[in-house]
């Protein structure tokens, strides 16, 4: 077999394994949620070898989704800290076997303490079944590796359970875009969920305007002018009323050879394509693509222009 054979098993064995795991989904999922959604602090996440790498990534998307998480080491949490627990902590114990010898003694602090326990297992009728106070279970059939021993669809599937605890937290507390952004202000992610466009666009002096019974040549300077590619109209509450831009021109003058004859009202776009200024850079990104144009006029909350966004102030800002 080629290389990409193996890689076909694989993927095809693991998509198969998280498959399955939506017919497991029982009470015990609902009622996590609920014991995460009523916790009053910290969710503390466990596990030993592949099942703590799987706790850590669990516990990053927690935390970037506002539910206040950490990993808990067990070896570490045996040398001192076991002290970080509180009673009103829940701890989301992450093992494939469900074999609790390094666990043991973390599990007897949290019994202990009063913390509520969920178990995210790969075998039923063990003992962290057992010592759990709600278990979901994320057992596989058999592992992608050959000799089924290396964890690979067994911690695949603990590691989408842990998504789907996320997203069925993200969604029962109508975690939003702001909320998301708030916890995202850096990198590519901040700037596509913290930009907006009053930031960048072009306002004042600077929008080429003109009267709808303007000329094409008063149009046409204004255009040049203001070095946009467009010029837009506005009725008598400043609501914008038409765009032309320099691919209209183009396509006016194969219609009209003797510009002097339109008015700007003629040639204009009714109708054009506006965006709140207080929207997201990255609507106004979507709107340019979907309509294939590099200019969008902006508006204020009462619907009057407020100013107008070039592409090229798209690209500038680094959104894309």
């Amino acid at each position: 077999m080629r290389p990409r054979d193996y890689a076909r098993e694989v993927i095809e064995g693991e998509a198969a394994a998280v498959a399955r795991l939506a017919d497991r989904l029982d009470d015990n999922f609902d009622n996590a949620v609920q014991a995460i959604l009523d916790c009053k602090g910290r969710v503390i996440i466990s596990g030993m070898g592949k099942s703590g790498l799987v706790g850590r990534k669990i516990s990053a998307t927690f935390n970037s989704t506002g539910i206040s998480s950490f990993f808990l080491h067990p070896a570490e949490a045996l040398h001192g800290d076991l002290g970080v627990m509180r009673s009103e902590d829940i701890m989301l114990i992450i093992s494939k076997s469900g074999q609790l010898e390094e666990m043991a003694t973390v599990i007897s602090t949290a019994r202990r303490l009063g913390v509520t326990i969920i178990g995210l297992g790969g075998t039923l009728n063990s003992p962290l079944h057992e010592r759990s106070d709600i278990f979901l279970d994320c057992s596989v059939e058999t592992e992608a590796c050959p000799n089924n021993l290396v964890p690979t669809s067994s911690s695949t599937a603990a590691l989408v359970m842990g998504d789907a605890l996320a997203v069925a937290l993200l969604r029962a507390r109508e975690f939003s875009t702001d909320d998301f952004a708030v916890l995202h202000p850096g990198g590519s992610i901040g700037r596509r969920l913290l930009q907006r466009v009053r930031e960048v666009h072009h306002v004042g002096d600077e929008i080429p305007l003109v009267r709808p019974d303007a000329t094409m040549s008063d149009a046409l300077i204004e255009m040049t002018s203001k070095r946009l590619g467009c010029v837009a109209t506005v009725d008598g509450d400043r609501r914008p009323t038409g765009i032309f831009t320099d691919g209209d021109l183009r396509r006016l003058i194969e219609r009209h050879p003797n510009l002097s004859a339109v008015t700007a009202t003629e040639a204009m776009l009714a109708n054009p394509k506006v965006i709140s200024q207080d929207a997201l850079l990255d609507s106004a990104l979507a709107i340019m693509e979907r309509h294939s144009i590099t200019q969008l006029l902006t508006v204020d909350e009462d619907g009057r222009l407020a100013g107008i966004i070039h592409l090229h102030d798209i690209l500038r800002s680094k959104l894309v």
